[in-house]
């Protein structure tokens, strides 16, 4: 949670509280009927703010990582190493750092590794 979205939930928390005061205060014997309108006032924007750092909270960054792979590979020809299925793009992900192949045909899983050349 960020410090902008705490401060929103503290002012927000402190309007609402002191909204309900006035409007409470409205009707003791004391009290005067703007009191109510004050009240009604504050507990609006207190709710505001909870609903303002309600929405800012859902936003969603979305990262996207891309696989370059040292060496020549061609991934058109790329086949599972237990089974001989053909492979895709699809199915080469990012684990810890390192390209891992998941064969769909018979569920394996392992680290691509570059060959030498020489």
């Amino acid at each position: 949670m960020s410090a902008g979205r705490i401060i929103a939930y503290i002012a927000a928390a402190i309007l609402i509280f002191f909204g309900v005061l006035f409007v409470w205060g409205a009707f003791s014997p004391d009290g005067s009927p703007g009191w109510i309108i004050v009240g009604v006032i504050s507990i609006g924007i207190g709710l505001g703010l909870i609903w303002l750092a309600r929405r800012r909270e859902k936003q969603e960054t979305e990262i996207i990582q891309k696989i370059e792979l040292s060496g020549d590979i061609n991934l058109e020809t790329l086949t599972c190493q237990n089974c001989g299925g053909a492979l895709s793009s699809e199915n080469v992900r990012m684990v810890a750092g390192a390209p891992v192949v998941n064969c769909p045909y018979c569920n394996s899983s392992y680290q691509l590794s570059e060959e030498p050349k020489w």
